[in-house]
């Protein structure tokens, strides 16, 4: 095969997203264009693009984006493996970096590499030393699964193999790519900028804490005193996931330190994302380009590459990818969080001109090997060695060794759970799919849906449910009866309360919502108003009776301690309710009666998994024997002979030793069974509590006695029970939670998901 005609398909976020992974695609696709298939990039039918879109919506990509996956959308991984399998490509080019792939840890990259049949090159742009359990088995799979892995510096290589196991024969270094730009006098570009006959230094890239131009700032008042002239250009837009959390507020602070430090006529604040000539005029402008990162561990820098390519003298703190550029004597390394050390590196090169130029030389130089010609053959040389080894180069085969959860499963789509909200909060009911107005509101469907929407935006880090996830939570703060100590449950369409102190479940269901929520808050707003909340409600806990009661406000106990480890009270609430809940299990079980109470009714699975969650947390193995024992004997009597779930019907329940009702079964106890088989699975870590929680799951797909879905995919919503004449069609709000909960739990574990990782959602 020639050098030439190698198809190849990128995998990555594209332009015109504003992203560094973007525009680093486009750099490469266009100069293996170029300068290996020596074509405009508009006129290579060779590359092709498999852009992954982020929250933030649709972008208007050119001819070469031939599929799109939403970050956020699990199918879409499997889909976009079928496609390139199906389609004209050699080898795939997957650019990682963390944050750019759905899933926790960016684990739904895995199903699009465990499903291709075609040899993987994969670009790491980030390689963590410390990384996390999960972070660091979801790159060491994408290792194991790419049969190239790039790195752009060499401290990386060893890291992918001391820390991820990642085969070192598979791993090569490949630069930064950089423009190929002419050595030049900063001088006669200044004007440009309005700052001729001034010293200009250089700092760009999208602004965000990490930067440390605070310290630049201050080192920069130093340097002042002695070149009072100086001007400090800052070219870049603020990182959008900063804009998305506090706004402009980080960059406000900037120019403020600025005025406050009596240099606001020294820095220039240039606040957009430039296109590629524009910050190549403003490196030529420059006579010394500035890093003043705070991270040690940072291994590469996109924007450091550019700057000594470009031929510019460098002051920089020493982190990683500083100490690999700027060695052998290629720049200045100052001491980190020390304006002094920073301040005393800059004048030392604005006093001294030959020593400026000398360095301005030495990086120039250094840059040759860097310059996106030179990486684009290096790219296509990867290729090329790729395919030459195709024949060895076994993919892994879908499905193999992989548990039954593994199945395909639906996307989380929360459509029916809006609709049936409105200004107040979620309506209970509804005729068929039509919000019903006349039952109003209750407690117990705004907790399940507050729990809801924090397990969805901590799973998918969609931002178009946190106003409703907001609804709900105000909507529990106002059920808080203040007077009684208790959450009112009933309100009237009208928004009258219809009661004062509503019921154990409803108390036991908004401390379960909130426990998840304190440890998984959107913001810290709402970390503060659940924490106070929850502690209000605490102490209504000490009356509650019922073993159901008891169960939910263990599993938000069990949330809460995840955060805060040391809250004594809280733990001690825990081993009083699961006492209750063994001592009740002592005085009901029999040799065919694995149960807590003399009737069988419904939300039964949360009784075996508090007991599970308790022992787990109180280091009590009796809690754990006893929730296995009663979760045992649940699926057992669940279980048909043909392997479907058959759940206790609500018409007449199960009284002990008395005759057991079939219908009507209610997707509430089908979740219940779901989170009682992911906690099991959490506290023993055997792969059986897997295929058990696949097999509860699908009975909303129609792996149930009549064989037929509750789950309506055209609504989103779920079918309110199974009768004896099929399914009851209307898709209130216990029901819809109780598959959209079960959904985003099937969906939170994945693949080879680590013991001790701690995203648990019960």
């Amino acid at each position: 095969m020639s050098q030439q005609c190698i198809d190849v398909s990128f995998v990555a976020s594209f332009v015109p997203r504003q992203c560094g992974i973007a525009t680093y695609t486009n750099d490469l696709i266009t100069n293996l264009a170029a300068h290996v298939h020596k074509v405009p990039l508009a006129d290579d039918d060779h590359i092709g693009i498999v852009a992954l879109n982020d929250r933030d919506g649709e972008y208007q990509y050119g001819e070469q984006v031939h599929f799109e996956i939403r970050q956020h959308h699990r199918g879409d991984y499997r889909n976009a493996a079928d496609f390139l399998n199906t389609n004209k490509t050699d080898v795939i080019n997957l650019q990682h970096e963390y944050g750019l792939f759905g899933g926790t840890d960016g684990r739904y990259v895995i199903e699009l590499l465990e499903r291709l049949k075609k040899p993987v090159v994969t670009t790491l742009h980030t390689v963590l030393s410390e990384p996390s359990e999960g972070q660091r088995h979801v790159l060491g799979k994408i290792g194991e699964l790419s049969a190239t892995v790039v790195v752009l510096a060499e401290r990386a290589k060893w890291l992918l193999e001391d820390r991820y196991g990642v085969d070192a024969e598979k791993i090569r270094m490949i630069h930064h790519g950089t423009p190929d730009i002419e050595f030049h006098d900063p001088n006669e570009f200044k004007e440009r900028f309005m700052v001729k006959d001034r010293p200009v230094l250089l700092t760009f890239g999208l602004l965000g804490p990490g930067k440390g131009i605070e310290t630049m700032l201050d080192a920069l008042a130093i340097v002042a005193r002695r070149h009072p002239n100086v001007a400090y250009m800052i070219l870049g837009a603020t990182h959008p996931a900063v804009r998305r959390e506090s706004g402009e507020s980080y960059r406000l602070g900037l120019e403020r330190r600025a005025v406050d430090l009596g240099i606001a006529n020294n820095v220039f604040f240039h606040n957009h994302y430039v296109t590629l000539p524009v910050l190549v005029d403003f490196l030529k402008a420059a006579d010394l380009y500035v890093t003043p990162y705070r991270s040690k561990e940072q291994i590469v820098s996109g924007t450091l590459a550019f700057a000594v390519a470009c031929g510019k003298a460098v002051v920089s703190t020493p982190y990683w990818y500083a100490q690999e550029l700027l060695g052998d004597g290629r720049g200045r390394l100052v001491d980190f969080d020390d304006p002094e050390s920073m301040a005393c590196g800059i004048n030392e090169l604005l006093d001294d001109d030959a020593l400026r130029l000398d360095l301005q030389k030495k990086a120039y130089k250094f840059g040759r090997r860097m310059i996106w010609p030179a990486v684009a053959r290096e790219y296509n040389d990867t290729y090329q060695k790729v395919l030459k080894q195709a024949a060895r180069w076994a993919p892994v085969e879908v499905g193999a060794g992989k548990p039954t959860l593994q199945l395909s499963l639906p996307e989380v789509r929360l459509d029916h759970m809006f609709l049936l909200t409105d200004d107040t909060g979620m309506l209970q009911h509804a005729v068929y799919s039509t919000p019903d107005r006349n039952h109003g509101y209750c407690t117990d469907d705004n907790a399940r849906a507050l729990l809801a929407a924090t397990m969805s935006y901590r799973l998918l880090s969609d931002a178009t449910v946190l106003p409703y996830l907001e609804r709900y939570l105000s909507f529990v703060v106002h059920a808080w009866n203040d007077e009684l100590k208790r959450f009112r449950n009933f309100m009237s369409y009208d928004r009258r309360w219809l009661d004062q102190e509503g019921t154990e479940d409803s108390l036991a269901r908004v401390i379960w919502a909130l426990g998840y929520l304190t440890t998984h808050p959107p913001a810290e707003q709402d970390l503060s108003l659940a924490g106070e909340l929850f502690h209000k409600a605490v102490d209504s806990t000490r009356s509650v009776a019922h073993p159901r009661a008891q169960a939910l406000c263990i599993i938000g106990f069990s949330y809460y301690l995840r955060r805060f480890e040391g809250a004594t009270q809280i733990r001690e609430r825990m081993r009083t309710m699961a006492d209750a809940l063994f001592a009740r299990y002592e005085q009901y079980r029999s040799d065919d009666w694995e149960w807590c109470d003399g009737h069988l009714t419904y939300n039964s699975g949360r009784m075996p998994q508090a007991l599970l969650l308790a022992g787990q947390a109180l280091g009590e193995q009796r809690f754990v024997d006893c929730g296995m024992r009663s979760l045992q004997w649940l699926l057992k009597i669940h279980t048909t002979p043909s392997g479907a779930i058959s759940l206790v019907g609500n018409r007449g329940w199960w009284p002990k030793g008395g005759e057991r009702a079939e219908f009507d079964q209610q997707p509430i106890d089908a979740a219940a069974l779901v989170g009682a088989c992911k906690s099991a699975y959490k506290v023993t870590g055997e792969q059986k509590w897997l295929a058990q929680m696949r097999l509860c799951f699908e009975w909303f797909l129609g792996r149930n006695i009549l064989e037929t879905p509750l789950v309506d995919f055209k609504t989103r919503g779920c079918c309110d029970g199974l009768n004896a004449d099929g399914v009851n069609r209307n898709q209130g709000a216990e029901s819809t939670l109780s598959w959209i909960l079960s959904l985003l739990i099937m969906h939170e574990m994945h693949p080879g998901e680590p013991q001790d990782h701690d995203a648990r959602i019960g």
